[in-house]
């Protein structure tokens, strides 16, 4: 993971080491930007420790997490992860915080690159995500690219998102790439 390199015109993702636990805290804690995410209990240290222990689900190919940051000064902007990956090569992802320094084009590109990663580097088949109904802004955000809804529950849209799709994706927002 360490020599991957994942970017576009204005964003990169690094993968995550122990030393991003503070700002991936700070972001989980921010009450404007953890709305629509799971809560976080604990410190900072608590937070270094989960890493820990990602790091080696990463080493076995489990999970992937991501600090997404911009090209042009190199600034930590927010997180990304995939996750859950299933038997018939289906990734989940989330933990997508953007903070105030993003760029207006972030959001796109650091889904496509997510995007990227699961479908063109680790040849995965479909993506599924859940959506909290409230967040209205990331529902159309993710209609916009082409994920479809397939149910939802009291809480949540659950949607999927295929390799065709992300082609689709990928000639439509190509100038961000």
């Amino acid at each position: 993971m360490r020599n991957l390199s994942l970017f576009t015109k204005n964003t990169k993702l690094i993968p995550v080491e122990i030393n991003d636990a503070e700002f991936i805290y700070s972001l989980r804690v921010d009450s404007r930007l953890n709305k629509h995410i799971s809560t976080i209990n604990g410190t900072v240290i608590e937070q270094a420790e989960w890493i820990e222990d990602y790091k080696k689900r990463e080493e076995n190919n489990e999970e992937f997490y991501f600090i997404i940051k911009r090209t042009d000064n190199d600034e930590k902007i927010g997180t990304i992860r995939l996750y859950n990956i299933t038997k018939d090569d289906g990734f989940c992802w989330g933990s997508w915080i953007l903070n105030d320094d993003k760029m207006k084009s972030s959001a796109i590109e650091s889904a496509y690159l997510i995007y990227k990663f699961g479908f063109l580097h680790k040849n995965y088949k479909y993506s599924y995500f859940q959506v909290d109904k409230k967040n209205k802004e990331v529902i159309a955000f993710h209609k916009k690219t082409g994920a479809t809804i397939i149910k939802e529950d009291d809480v949540n849209f659950h949607f999927e998102f295929y390799v065709e799709n992300f082609i689709r994706l990928r000639e439509k927002y190509s100038k961000y790439f």
